[in-house]
């Protein structure tokens, strides 16, 4: 990982808060060949947006494919409406006032809705009378709506293997002519 950020002097690298140990790495690397052979390497800094630190998946704990708990952003509709419905919620009935603070469907929901909507749920849930269920089928909507048009690109891109080996190619071509410069004064 410290390669694919030194050899190409990025100055900063977004990236979640359990990956910024990566960034320590990479930035003690780049120091260390410095100290040595003189200002060789960009020293990168992480990119960390607080509201998108972390993500929480379908069962609460971070979103990661490791822990199988991640929305399928590009699934068929159906794959998708599954997904967000197994969001997991406390047993409060919709009567009850609910704490935003600490639920997950709303932790996605306001990432996705607009600030008018994320403000609504957000006085409906404290004062009671939504049902999880409704919001997760408005995050749901939000999602679909989202991630359409990229879902369609990704289906298309799916089934021509031969156009993504060809970008691949091309990418590889284009990372070596900046790499292997880099490579050779080090």
């Amino acid at each position: 990982m410290a390669a694919d950020i030194l050899l190409f002097d990025t100055n900063f690298v977004p990236v979640g808060l359990d990956q910024k140990q990566h960034i320590e790495i990479s930035r003690d690397i780049a120091q260390s060949i410095n100290s040595n052979y003189g200002e060789i390497l960009t020293i990168p800094e992480a990119a960390i947006r607080e509201e998108v630190m972390t993500i929480p998946g379908l069962d609460g704990r971070k979103m990661s494919k490791s822990y199988e708990n991640v929305i399928p952003m590009f699934a068929p509709s159906n794959q998708l409406k599954k997904s967000v419905m197994r969001i997991v919620t406390d047993s409060r009935r919709p009567e009850e006032p609910k704490d935003p603070d600490t639920d997950n469907v709303f932790a996605i929901y306001k990432h996705f809705a607009k600030p008018d909507d994320v403000e609504r749920v957000r006085k409906g849930y404290l004062q009671g009378g939504l049902a999880y269920s409704q919001i997760k089928m408005e995050l749901f909507e939000l999602l679909e709506d989202k991630f359409a048009e990229a879902g369609l690109k990704y289906e298309q891109l799916m089934k021509d293997w031969g156009y993504l080996d060809q970008v691949l190619l091309q990418g590889a071509e284009k990372a070596r002519k900046i790499s292997l410069p880099k490579i050779a004064k080090i």
